[in-house]
């Protein structure tokens, strides 16, 4: 078990890698505690869980709103929630979402934090303190940024993942090794039979890799002002595709990372053996679905994209694996490129 420590302007987070559902205790206090978890954790884990009253949520993205924030609340009055009480989440992203959304905010602030579940929730979404829950299908569109007391994440709990939902995730850990990280890059392109048999040596390394590096840019920039926004590589596109075609997050996020590096290769930014190597891999892990792309709807959820700053847009290119960087494009420059994308495989 191994445990690496974000420190912010909101406050201290402590990240457990490698640990177990019963090492919960050590984390948590011994009484005032209350759990949030969705049916699918309820139904595998309800056995291990302390012995706390239990908030059910239902699953998907689609439960990551505000009608289901205020369904908690109530639920949060009936059971005499007050400042003292802890809110502990057990799922993955969408969970440690609306629960760190719901604990931030209810009597101004309750601490909280997580066990997370899901390999996206784990290398992602519970890390580095966003709380954000959907708004009319937007993702996000409302939320805060406060840090989780702690977040256990126990690889065993990622063998009952299904498998599309776990290579999803596996996108984001790409992601962190393009922007930062050709070793890892290199370690997941050599491995990529070991990722898909869920190798539990490796998939903890990758974690801990990713993790180490969110934290990393985390602690300069909580707030998303400069440095953090090279997260967004792949988000831009990603997020919009995502809302509009109903793919698994990881699955929209590797098309947008394909689609930002053919903008940046149109500018010059990255060459197109580096272009064609990010894309084969990403086949590989079979993170790239074939979907004709409805631009005019595409577009409109671009619009709502929260790096939009007037005409421009902080857009993540990277020049070579392992190196990230943002830049402020035309909103006139994204459009022209994708009403002249063609697919996700084939060329401009």
């Amino acid at each position: 078990m191994k445990e690496i420590e974000i420190q912010t302007a909101s406050g201290r987070s402590t990240i457990i890698l490698g640990g177990q559902l019963n090492d919960l205790f050590r984390y948590i206090p011994k009484m005032n505690v209350i759990i949030i978890t969705d049916e699918n954790i309820n139904k595998h884990y309800a056995g291990q869980f302390p012995p706390f009253p239990v908030i059910q949520i239902g699953t998907g993205e689609g439960v990551k709103d505000i009608d289901t924030v205020r369904n908690i609340y109530s639920r949060l009055l009936s059971l005499h929630a007050d400042r003292s009480t802890f809110i502990l989440g057990i799922g993955g992203g969408v969970v440690c979402d609306i629960t760190g959304f719901v604990a931030s905010t209810f009597l101004r602030g309750l601490t909280f934090g997580y066990i997370s579940t899901s390999l996206l929730s784990q290398v992602d979404a519970s890390v580095g303190g966003k709380n954000g829950i959907n708004f009319s299908g937007y993702k996000n569109l409302i939320g805060i940024i406060r840090q989780p007391s702690f977040v256990l994440c126990d690889p065993d709990m990622l063998d009952t993942l299904p498998y599309r939902e776990y290579i999803s995730g596996f996108a984001e850990i790409v992601k962190y090794a393009l922007i930062r990280d050709e070793e890892m890059f290199q370690r997941i392109e050599n491995n990529v039979d070991l990722v898909k048999s869920r190798n539990r040596d490796l998939i903890l390394s990758l974690i801990t890799d990713s993790i180490n590096i969110k934290a990393s840019i985390v602690q300069v920039d909580e707030s998303e002002q400069g440095l953090r926004r090279v997260l967004n590589y792949g988000h831009t596109f990603g997020h919009a595709i995502e809302k509009v075609h109903g793919l698994k997050h990881g699955e929209a996020i590797s098309m947008g990372m394909v689609m930002a590096n053919r903008f940046g290769a149109g500018k010059g930014v990255i060459n197109p053996e580096e272009m064609l190597r990010i894309t084969r891999l990403l086949e590989n892990l079979e993170l790239l679905r074939e979907v004709q792309l409805d631009r005019e709807m595409v577009w409109e959820a671009l619009l709502v994209d929260k790096k939009k700053f007037g005409k421009e847009l902080y857009f993540v290119l990277i020049n070579r694996i392992g190196n990230g960087y943002v830049e402020r494009i035309s909103l006139e420059e994204l459009q022209l490129f994708l009403h002249e994308f063609k697919n996700v495989t084939g060329q401009l």
